[in-house]
């Protein structure tokens, strides 16, 4: 998810951009995920439901229903994403077919698809805290570095009561 584009070197997402540009700084991925909450509990459906595509045969019905909570996920981690993110999603998801119910094949393909997607988010994720984490690591030691050193310009004799 941190991959950057070819044709320059901006990074591909909204999370790698958040993350490359101020993950350390305290900035990102609050600012992408407004609702953390309701994207795990979607995610957790989607996976749940690739499973059972792949358990059971679905007749024309099923998969008429399976295309529409797909489209439904999807608004629903709409809803929770920054406008980036939101943006991202609407570029890798292609809506089904208004004409035909989608056959079993496509119904798999788009929610793996969608489910790769989330654990790239979360993976950005995970990278961005890391970052973030490691740049807190870095202040604290230097903090600690600072108190430890003699003040300069002090002769190390002892102050007015010593």
């Amino acid at each position: 998810m941190v991959a950057m584009s070819e044709q320059d070197d901006r990074p591909s997402s909204a999370l790698a951009a958040a993350a490359a540009s101020g993950a350390g700084d305290g900035a990102g991925t609050g600012d992408l995920v407004a609702s953390p909450g309701a994207v795990m509990r979607v995610a957790g459906m989607v996976g749940k439901l690739v499973e059972e595509v792949r358990a059971a045969p679905l007749d024309e019905a099923g998969r008429s229903r399976l295309a529409d909570i797909h489209e439904r996920s999807i608004r629903e981690l709409e809803q929770g994403l920054a406008p980036e993110l939101r943006e991202e999603l609407r570029r890798i998801t292609l809506p089904f077919s208004s004409e035909a119910t989608p056959s079993q094949a496509e119904l798999r393909i788009a929610q793996a698809q969608l489910l790769g997607w989330l654990e790239g988010l979360f993976h950005g994720i995970q990278s961005a805290v890391l970052a973030q984490q490691m740049a807190a690591r870095g202040q604290l030691e230097q903090m600690r570095q600072g108190r430890g050193r003699p003040v300069a310009g002090g002769d190390g004799g002892g102050g007015q009561y010593l």
